[in-house]
């Protein structure tokens, strides 16, 4: 079955990758096991028909290989709901810090204002 033979062959591509990936740190910790998890449920279903195709029978589909798509599907539904919730959660720092960074700003200059102010109002000494 060639179908298999590609899940296989796609699956260990993937599985390489990931580590590599890890490998020359580009992917943290907390993403790498997520992944990593996925690609080894892929690799066991593209290599044990028997279990793929039992999976597949309980689930109501007719051709097995295609749960390893299915399957591959929901992952990256669930990893594009994370991604989003993390880019909201850093879009929310980056206005708050921006925020900050503004007021901060703000104030040393009504600071530096105040010492110019008070500069200029001291008499000069003589001497």
């Amino acid at each position: 079955m060639i179908i298999d033979l590609v899940g296989f062959l796609v699956s260990l591509i993937f599985l390489i990758v990931v580590i590599d990936l890890m490998r020359r740190r580009l992917l943290l910790e907390q993403y790498a096991l997520f992944w990593l998890g996925m690609g080894i449920v892929l690799t066991i279903l593209s290599v044990s028909p028997g279990l793929l195709n039992r999976v597949a029978k309980v689930l109501g589909i007719y051709y097995a290989p295609s749960l390893l798509f299915l399957v591959g599907f929901l992952f990256m539904l669930g990893t594009m709901l994370h991604l989003t919730v993390v880019l909201s959660r850093l879009t929310n720092r980056t206005v708050r810090l921006t925020q900050e960074l503004g007021m901060l700003k703000s104030q040393l200059e009504m600071a530096d204002h105040r010492t110019a102010l008070t500069e200029r109002s001291e008499p000069l000494s003589n001497g």
